[in-house]
């Protein structure tokens, strides 16, 4: 039980982490995205503040990803080991005892 457990988390965090990867870049894209700059005119960027702001807040939501992806598939690996534990424990029919 224990080990399906395991392995549920396991996938469910690999998992979330990868839909962070592809979900989280556009979404940058999109909340930092200036509709206003078109009246400003022109600016300035400094990049490594830009770079450091863009990969601190992809890891981050990578993190996020792991982790809700890793308490859903938890969630449904305890499911399937309860249902799997039912479907074993199947009354035993009772074995003679040897006599002497």
């Amino acid at each position: 039980m224990v080990k399906t457990v395991i392995i549920f988390v396991l996938l469910g965090a690999i998992l979330g982490a990868v839909a962070a990867s592809f979900i989280a870049p556009p979404a940058l894209g999109w909340y930092n995205e200036a509709g206003f700059l078109s009246q400003q005119g022109q600016s300035l960027v400094n990049l490594p503040q830009v770079i450091k702001y863009t990969s601190d807040r992809l890891l981050k939501a990578q993190l996020i990803g792991a982790g809700l992806g890793a308490f859903t598939f938890l969630v449904l690996g305890l499911v399937s080991a309860g249902k799997s534990r039912k479907r074993s424990a199947a009354p035993r029919a009772a074995a003679p005892r040897p006599t002497a």
